[in-house]
């Protein structure tokens, strides 16, 4: 079997316990907060990489626009693919709760829908074309490739019951202000062709660090009521100090 993934799991460009939290404005309002966290656990006696993503509004923001997302990866620590994927949405009048979990040697999913009409699960039983990371474990995986403006790396990503081959575009190499103070970003710009955070945007650009690390420091979001601006105010366990605060 060829692993479309074959990542040393000594080179990976995060710590145990990194925690990467941002601050979400809409125009000049800091709306809310966002948060990436990695720390080390296991899931079927096996070690596993625990990747989760939690965004939410703040309360007086919540009547223009309420968000309480949390997205969650079982990432294998040997081979860097997932068993497990879980998806939380909840934005505006929309929620969706699914869960994927994953047979990556017999290219098979347990696709798994929660209907609130109905209050019951929905499960189907899925052939994956490849080995495939979730929504989460694909942006990880991502940061440990090397990248230069022009690249248009492919991830293989399988989420909300659908795989698909998605295009990551490097546009450009960009200095911009962090909490680290200024430093050298590649901004890169994926293909939007699943739900996720936010869900509904037309467009997500990405500013990661242009090193082995790849932190990102910032993210543009346009979704149908405008555009979100996702900044790092704080981040623990990198190899970064910190500097100021946005």
């Amino acid at each position: 079997m060829i692993c479309l993934f074959s990542t040393s799991l000594f080179a990976l460009p995060f710590q145990d316990g990194e925690k990467l939290t941002f601050s979400v404005k809409y125009g000049i309002i800091k709306a809310g907060t966002a948060t990436f966290e990695a720390k080390s656990s296991t899931y079927q006696n096996r070690p596993v990489w625990r990747l989760c993503i939690n965004a939410q509004t703040y309360p007086f923001f919540d009547v223009v626009y309420k968000i309480r997302d949390k997205i969650e990866s079982w990432w294998d620590k040997e081979t860097l693919l997932p068993h497990k994927s879980s998806k939380q949405l909840h934005e505006g009048k929309y929620q969706q709760y699914r869960i994927h979990y994953f047979d990556q040697v017999n290219k098979k999913t347990t696709y798994m829908k929660w209907s609130y009409k109905e209050e019951k699960w929905k499960t189907e039983e899925k052939n994956l074309p490849f080995e495939t990371q979730d929504i989460v474990s694909s942006f990880y995986e991502l940061r440990n490739r090397s990248l230069k403006p022009g690249d248009k790396p492919k991830l293989y990503v399988t989420t909300d019951g659908k795989s698909v081959v998605t295009t990551v575009k490097v546009l450009r190499r960009e200095k911009v202000s962090s909490i680290f103070g200024d430093v050298n970003c590649l901004v890169l710009e994926p293909d939007m062709k699943s739900e996720g955070i936010f869900k509904g945007s037309s467009k997500l650009l990405i500013w990661v660090t242009d090193d082995a690390y790849k932190i990102p420091v910032k993210v543009e979001s346009s979704v149908s009521i405008g555009t979100f601006v996702v900044q790092l105010e704080d981040a623990q366990n990198v190899p970064y100090k910190i500097k100021k605060s946005n």
